[in-house]
């Protein structure tokens, strides 16, 4: 391994998943432009490269992981949202429809980048308006991309997933796991 894991991320969401996988590893929060255009997986790899970038020039010496995720509906591409209004907004959107979650994921360790992609499909059930009013009530929207959270209340108003669910949270731990093993920062006996 090339010295420390360091996720570059400050969602604890996706801290959460990499130490499910059982790995040690340290945060920091990189301060990037997210302002990038393209398609759904030009934009979160793109975005998800800045990061790992940022942080990887203050530690040239470590693995640094980074990931960025985006929802998208009917053609719109759902970030976080603004505020509670705009919150509504998107869980209409979604509401009885079918999105795609993608995540970017970056891996930069001895000097070598990888990029890689992850793509699910997920069906809301139809929300009526008092389910959107009570969900944004709950401020679990806030700063998710596409206002919601699957693993928290958001859970119940999904009716199906195809793909990986830990992506659909916002680190598609499959692809990290290869990633990360192509880099030599996880190892499982056996299999090296």
């Amino acid at each position: 391994m090339h010295g420390r894991l360091i996720l570059a991320s400050s969602s604890p969401r996706r801290r959460e998943l990499l130490a499910a996988m059982g790995l040690d590893f340290a945060v920091e929060n990189p301060e990037v432009d997210e302002d990038i255009v393209g398609t759904p997986e030009e934009m979160t790899r793109g975005l998800a490269r800045r990061k790992a970038l940022a942080v990887s020039a203050a530690h040239p010496g470590d693995t640094v992981l980074a990931a960025d995720t985006l929802v998208c509906v009917s053609g719109a591409v759902l970030g976080k949202p603004a505020d509670a209004a705009d919150a509504a907004r998107m869980l209409r959107l979604l509401s009885g429809a079918w999105h795609v979650v993608h995540t970017g994921v970056c891996v930069i360790a001895g000097g070598e980048e990888q990029l890689g992609h992850a793509v699910t499909r997920v069906r809301f059930s139809p929300m009526t308006e008092a389910e959107i009013a009570f969900y944004c009530g709950s401020g679990e929207p806030m700063g998710k991309a596409g206002a919601y959270a699957i693993q928290g209340l958001g859970g119940m108003f999904i009716e199906e997933i195809s793909g990986s669910y830990p992506n659909v949270v916002g680190l598609p731990t499959g692809l990290v796991y290869r990633m990360l093993r192509r880099a030599g920062a996880y190892h499982i006996d056996g299999n090296e």
